[in-house]
């Protein structure tokens, strides 16, 4: 109700309903994207941590067979080694994910909540609220899943050693944002 009111508008109901038409659709694509990243991040040696219910050994795994047997959800959690400073040199140089807050978007979207939406936090209540300062947050849209993990590998690569930035030359050291 608080998102709606009481009463839907005309115009709302359509679009509403525009988009439950191809909601099965869409979830299959999300989930089979997150899959295939959800893994490529598992095998990535740069990648701390990866919280997917469709990985085995995830804590929920068992129960997403159980009752998401058509695939679970298009939202990946995971942390690079080198915390904070990892994280926001990673989310500079995506490409093709937008960052935002969104999720199950057609579009791919990427957040660094301690930089984001929990900026005002230390690391310390980070941690208390269970949001690290390394998490970042990618809700798989519908685009290629190929194409998706070639853009997070290219962001992942130009994280050096601890979070520091890896820049192909010197003069390059200066540049910041996407270019």
């Amino acid at each position: 109700m608080r998102d709606l009111g009481c009463i839907q508008s005309p115009q709302s109901a359509f679009i509403l309903n525009l988009g439950l038409e191809s909601l099965p659709f869409r979830m299959k694509q999300h989930c089979a994207n997150a899959q295939a990243i959800a893994e490529y991040l598992q095998s990535n040696e740069k990648v701390a941590w990866v919280k997917y219910c469709g990985l085995p050994g995830d804590k929920y795994y068992e129960v997403a067979k159980k009752y998401l047997p058509n695939g679970s959800c298009g939202v990946i959690s995971f942390g690079l080694k080198g915390g904070r400073n990892a994280a926001e040199t990673f989310m500079k140089h995506l490409q093709l994910g937008s960052i935002e807050t969104h999720v199950a978007d057609s579009r791919t979207c990427c957040l660094h909540p301690a930089s984001a939406t929990h900026r005002q936090m230390t690391d310390e209540q980070l941690d208390a609220a269970g949001v690290g300062a390394d998490l970042i947050r990618l809700s798989c849209g519908l685009e290629n899943a190929e194409d998706l993990i070639a853009d997070l590998k290219q962001a992942i690569e130009k994280v050096g050693g601890y979070g520091r930035p890896v820049f192909p030359h010197p003069a390059a050291a200066g540049c910041r944002g996407r270019g």
